[in-house]
């Protein structure tokens, strides 16, 4: 069976699921978010986004494909180019991390431990360019709020709170942790890859995660 891990660019960024594909709750500020809502724009500028952001920094992104069928993404990059980071009462993301924006698995795919595989990838990716942690924004009352992680799976991979809030809470994973989970992500991957074994994988992602 095909299973790879992907970094998102231009090719292939039409895999990402509706409603993300065109969703600029990230990308944008709240005001040009609603314009290009309005001009039913969005999905031009997400690529736009897309495209300037790899131009200047590289990979914002990974798509995990189960037998070439998109099976879960996420969406990271430093906060001076996420404009919606600057919103939350519990801003600013630290400066010696990168935001995780958004994340999602299909549910067809759920519980096979594929979010605590992008979470590694993503953080094996950003550590190669000197960055010390992944922060987020979770929404601290799971209620479903587009676009924004449930801080509950946040936790459930390895994130700690470092600023409390009832509703958006920011938290943190150090990059030395995520990179060390070798034995809880073997055990996720046997499940997930059926007969690879783990290093052929592990070594793959890795290669995987290079900067655009």
């Amino acid at each position: 069976m095909s299973r790879r891990i992907a970094n998102i660019t231009l090719d292939n960024i039409d895999d990402l699921p509706l409603p993300c594909r065109r969703c600029v709750f990230w990308e944008l500020d709240p005001v040009a978010r609603s314009r290009a809502e309005e001009a039913g724009t969005s999905e031009i500028e997400k690529e736009a986004w897309v495209s300037s952001a790899l131009l200047e920094w590289g990979s914002v992104g990974k798509i995990a494909y189960i037998e070439e069928a998109p099976a879960g993404f996420v969406m990271f990059a430093p906060p001076a180019y996420v404009p919606r980071s600057a919103a939350f009462p519990t801003s600013p993301v630290s400066p010696d991390a990168v935001l995780l924006m958004t994340a999602l698995i299909l549910e067809e795919f759920q519980g096979q431990g594929l979010g605590r595989i992008l979470t590694q990838a993503v953080a094996k990716d950003i550590q190669r360019r000197g960055f010390r942690a992944v922060e987020a924004f979770g929404d601290g009352q799971n209620s479903g709020a587009r676009c924004v992680v449930p801080a509950d799976y946040l936790l459930s991979v390895g994130f700690k709170t470092v600023r409390p809030h009832h509703r958006w809470p920011r938290l943190r994973l150090e990059i030395k942790n995520a990179v060390s989970w070798r034995e809880d992500v073997e055990v996720a991957l046997e499940r997930l890859l059926g007969s690879m074994t783990p290093e052929g994988v592990l070594r793959k992602v890795g290669q995987a995660g290079h900067p655009a």
